[in-house]
């Protein structure tokens, strides 16, 4: 099975609700989708989304690097010789995660088809049934607090809290949420980079004391600022995760080194797709850190590679956050993973196992 074109195309799907962070808001996913044809009639299917405000990717740059960097050097390969193929794609440039991670995707689609198993299973199997949480976005008190009830009644039975914009508004926005929903439901805080270290030590330290139990808090500081996260990490109870302070490996085994966070947050735009997320694991493993394995606004193409790398790693990644395909109105994909709700399961269809995608728009490059 040897790689002959890479196309590209556009696929928009309207969120149930705006996705609100301390970053950015959006109202539609829409994200590049990378179509690998192969000279035996198989086609493997890859998906990265614009985000420009954490990997610096936009649908320009994801389809720029692929056309003219990555694709040519893949042009001709052979889908069996998966680790030379990873090489060219991380080797192509630097940089440019989301685009690597949409190539990534697709080629283990093929590597899955190959050999006629799900993609899961070539990465070491594992219990093919997954419960993800969903995401709460930040909004006034009432509207997340309501948001937070429908979820659990939906059921969900963990919640990620987005907050970061005002720290007094945020503590009582957690307080509130978890008078709402308590014992029904944990509770995730995601601050999105959007507090100070001190700040992150103060609001903590009057939710620890106010009796509100956190699963985790994720991401107080800026990605940049390691000795802010390493200050945070250091004085308070809850579980401290780092996101947008680890992209690759190293960044990994460093701040592991200096005990700068508790949790590892994976994400395949991040680690320019699989094989790194495959590498990370690994070294948390070693290190005896847990993972969570998260997405960006994400359909069920790219969110389903997450999927098989969370079932196949079950071991160290132990939280899951891939709810883009709940906030969505509509899926659009047919066959492969089946998202209903909070449960995950995966088929065993070849891949990723996708049969169709509705509604994707040809881009001509």
């Amino acid at each position: 099975m040897k790689i002959t074109q890479i196309k590209f195309g556009m696929l928009r799907v309207p969120l149930k609700t705006p996705f609100k962070t301390a970053l950015r808001t959006v109202e539609t996913v829409e994200d590049i989708v990378v179509q690998i044809h192969t000279d035996t009639g198989n086609i493997g299917y890859g998906e990265a989304p614009a985000t420009a405000v954490i990997t610096g990717d936009t649908h320009g740059s994801i389809v720029e690097a692929i056309d003219k960097f990555i694709a040519p050097r893949l042009i001709g390969q052979e889908i069996a010789n998966l680790n030379r193929i990873t090489q060219l794609i991380q080797t192509a440039l630097e940089k440019n995660t989301s685009a690597k991670a949409a190539v990534e995707i697709a080629v283990y689609d093929l590597f899955g088809q190959l050999y006629g198993a799900p993609l899961y299973k070539m990465l070491g199997g594992g219990d093919p049934v997954i419960t993800t949480d969903i995401t709460i976005s930040v909004d006034y008190i009432d509207k997340m607090v309501a948001d937070s009830i429908a979820a659990v009644d939906r059921g969900f039975e963990s919640l990620k809290i987005k907050v970061g914009k005002d720290i007094g508004l945020d503590i009582e926005r957690v307080k509130a949420i978890y008078a709402a929903v308590e014992g029904r439901a944990l509770l995730r805080l995601d601050a999105n980079q959007g507090w100070t270290a001190k700040q992150a030590v103060y609001a903590m330290h009057t939710l620890e004391d106010a009796g509100v139990l956190l699963e985790l808090l994720e991401q107080p500081v800026k990605a940049q600022d390691i000795d802010g996260l390493k200050y945070v990490t250091d004085r308070v109870h809850t579980p401290v995760m780092a996101d947008e302070s680890v992209f690759g490996p190293m960044e990994v085994v460093e701040l592991i080194k200096l005990r700068a966070a508790d949790i590892i947050n994976i994400k395949l735009m991040k680690t320019g797709g699989i094989s790194n997320a495959i590498r990370i694991a690994d070294i948390a493993a070693l290190y005896g850190v847990e993972c969570m394995i998260g997405c960006m606004l994400e359909t069920s193409i790219s969110v389903a590679a997450a999927v098989h790398v969370a079932v196949a790693k079950a071991n160290v990644i132990t939280k899951v956050d891939l709810d883009g395909p709940s906030l969505s109105k509509f899926n659009p994909v047919d066959g492969g993973v089946i998202f209903n709700e909070s449960e995950i399961s995966v088929t065993d269809a070849p891949g990723l196992g996708i049969r169709e995608i509705r509604g994707l728009e040809p881009i001509e490059v």
